[in-house]
């Protein structure tokens, strides 16, 4: 088992959760995993990036190569295309279809769905509408989290446990929150395929 995951968004997004949540779950599922440096964290509003590498053998490098990544997770849909040199032929998109207008010169969003909609793997979803409907826009992130579980090769359950383990000192309610946002992507995810 190999997966190669390229993490993107805009800071602030929450990006780095979903990182710590998968790795968590890699590691209680006995993979060996390897993230490379998280890269635009320090500049909310700028473009977030991070490899993330997850395999049942050891993983030499932290970063992906061109046309290797197997699952890129995006929080922002045009963030989403910049990685799309890095997708495998059999690759996965898995974004948000909300763009996070950060820029003056934001491409316009039908152009960039286009692009997005030519992919033959792809799942797209409005993460922060989902959220919202559950209560808190803040769990958006994790909305897009389950929508990679068919693709993570890491079992829901452990998934489930690291979001219980990573959340639990905010409290029961948060907890609840983030699954019930977890089990929503999930559950959209596996319609779209």
């Amino acid at each position: 088992m190999k997966k190669d995951i390229i993490l993107s968004g805009v800071g602030g997004q929450g990006i780095l959760s979903i990182a710590t949540v998968i790795g968590k779950a890699a590691l209680k599922a006995g993979l060996y995993m390897k993230q490379a440096e998280v890269h635009g964290m320090s500049q909310r509003g700028g473009d977030v990036q991070s490899n993330l590498r997850i395999s049942d053998k050891p993983i030499a490098s932290d970063l992906i190569p061109s046309g290797k990544c197997d699952l890129i997770i995006s929080l922002e849909p045009m963030e989403g295309l910049r990685y799309l040199t890095y997708l495998n032929p059999k690759g996965w998109l898995v974004t948000n279809e909300t763009p996070f207008i950060n820029i003056p010169n934001y491409p316009d969003i039908d152009l960039v769905m286009s692009e997005i909609d030519k992919l033959p793997n792809k799942v797209v979803l409005n993460v922060d509408k989902v959220a919202k409907e559950i209560g808190s826009i803040r769990v958006a992130n994790i909305v897009l989290l389950g929508a990679t579980i068919p693709f993570l090769g890491i079992s829901y359950e452990l998934v489930q446990e690291s979001i219980r383990e990573i959340f639990e000192r905010k409290g029961e309610a948060i907890v609840e929150m983030n699954l019930k946002a977890l089990e929503a992507g999930k559950s959209i995810a596996e319609e779209l395929i």
